[in-house]
Order: C-alpha cells, then structure tokens, then sequence
C-alpha cells in the first residue's frame, strides 16, 4: 500500500516506528474483546476516518472473524509511519506493512503488488511498453515520488534528468501527491508517472482520462519493485500471529474481490499479475 510507503511511500522507513509502538521487547497481553489497529486517517485508497479506505474493510472482517470490536488509533503516515508519541503497545495490528524487513513481527502477505507505470492510453508513442529500460522512455517526462525504488531504477537507466519528482509536504498524504501525479499526466503535463501500485491503480480509474496502468515486475536491474504486503503485529504472541494468518488464508478470495474493487493491480508470489486494477491496466507480459 502500493510499500514503500516512503520508500515503498513510507512502509519500510517507518518500522522502527512500528515497533516502538507494537512494544519491542514486552508488549502487553491484548484486550481479548478488541482489535486495536494502526491506521491512516486520510490515505485513500488504504484508510480513512471514515472508514472508506480497503484496509479499514480488512480491518472490519479481521475483526468480525475474530470476534473483537474494531478500535482505531489513527496517525499520519507521513510522519514516519507511526509516531512515538503514540506510545508503546498502541495497537495489535498495523494495516499495510512491507513484508520482510525483519525490524518487527509480520503476518503471512495478504497481497502482492508493485510499482507501475501510468500512461495515457492514447499515447501511441508508450504503447504497450512494460519496462523502465525501454528506450522510448529516454527523452519522456516521468513524473516520480521522491526517495522511492524506482528512483534509483530510472537514474540506472538514463531517465533522471527528464524527470519530475515529487514530494510529501508537512500534512500531505500519499493519495494528494498521486492526484496530482495523476493529472499531470492526464493533461499532458507528463508523460507517464510512477506510483505505487494501489495508489497508481485507484486513482488512474478514477481519472478523467483514459489511463493505461503497467505493473513493473520486468525490471532486471535495481532494487526491487514487488513486495509481500502483510499486517504488522505484536511480538512475542504466536497465538495471536496464528489466529490472524488463519483469518487471511481462510478469507483469501474475499480479501482478492476487496482488493479488486479498489482497482489494485495485485501480483502472485511469483509477480505475475493475477488481478488488473485500474482502468486500461495492462499486465505487462
């Protein structure tokens, strides 16, 4: 989610943070009636305040399995993932968490996704292309999110000095940056853009503009752009970690159709595309 989530857009920076929070080195034994879970307030298509967001759906069936009432503390993504002012033991679950870095506890991955490449679709000039490496990109404008893994993939191939990067502003979310991304290149300000791939798949089907959406699972070279999306959790608690799993592999298909009505290109294990998300998005094959 997409994740990098500032670096995937702030997924892996943030995990110290993460595990400050879940409580590194002792946490407390949970609330057996309540789920407590991290989210962001105003990060669509991830979550909101008001519940609009796929994980606050997740949130809701992880909690109706395990029969425990949903309870949220909200913080800013972009303040570093999770505050340490929240404190110690805030939540048992944190929604959207790249798989891992061995900095705190993960669930099994609910989700694959990648980095994509967003094109107009009639833009004969980008038709069906599927990687950075593809030459017809040398003298492209490419909008892209500072500080991200594709970043270093497109200075590896040339493509840096025509490109715009943009960044997070004290208070912004992932969501402002990819509407404007998004209709930059819908006006032809840019000429393709990168995001991550559930923000890049949301908000292109939704975009007044036919939009063409690559999932970038070819690339050869660089950091990688494909990552397991799991739920962080609590240390020190296998029971609780078993009991979540199960909730995941049980509800797969559901947790698949969720993913596929918020038009996230979703990958296999393996990186090939198994659901297309945003309108227009092409596999990449």
């Amino acid at each position: 989610m997409e994740a990098a989530r500032a670096g995937l857009l702030g997924l892996i920076a943030g995990a110290l943070s993460i595990a400050a929070v879940l409580g590194l080195g002792g946490a407390l034994a949970a609330e057996a009636d309540v789920l407590r879970v991290c989210a962001d307030p105003g990060n669509l298509p991830f979550s909101n305040d008001k519940g609009e967001g796929f994980e606050n759906k997740l949130a809701e069936l992880l909690a109706e399995r395990l029969g425990r009432e949903l309870s949220y503390t909200w913080f800013t993504e972009n303040t570093g993932y999770v505050p340490n002012t929240i404190g110690k033991d805030a939540c048992d679950i944190v929604m959207g968490y790249a798989q891992g870095t061995g900095l705190i506890e993960d669930t099994n991955p609910y989700y694959y996704a990648s980095y994509v490449l967003i094109t107009r679709a009639g833009d004969d000039r980008l038709k069906d292309i599927a990687s950075l490496s593809d030459p017809r990109l040398k003298s492209k404008r490419i909008g892209l999110v500072a500080r991200t893994p594709p970043a270093s993939i497109l200075a590896m191939h040339g493509l840096i000095a025509n490109a715009k990067p943009f960044d997070f502003r004290s208070g912004e979310s992932q969501s402002l940056v990819a509407q404007e991304m998004i209709a930059e290149i819908g006006s032809g300000e840019l000429d393709a853009g990168i995001l991550w791939g559930p923000v890049g798949g949301y908000y292109a089907a939704r975009s007044g503009v036919p939009l063409v959406v690559v999932p970038l699972i070819k690339e050869s070279a660089g950091p990688t752009t494909v990552y397991g999306i799991t739920l962080g959790v609590r240390p020190n608690d296998p029971s609780f970690k078993h009991q979540v799993n199960k909730v995941l592999a049980d509800n797969r298909d559901e947790i698949e159709a969720l993913l596929q009505a918020y038009d996230v290109p979703v990958l296999d294990h393996e990186g090939r595309v198994v659901a297309q998300g945003g309108a227009g998005t092409r596999p990449g094959q």
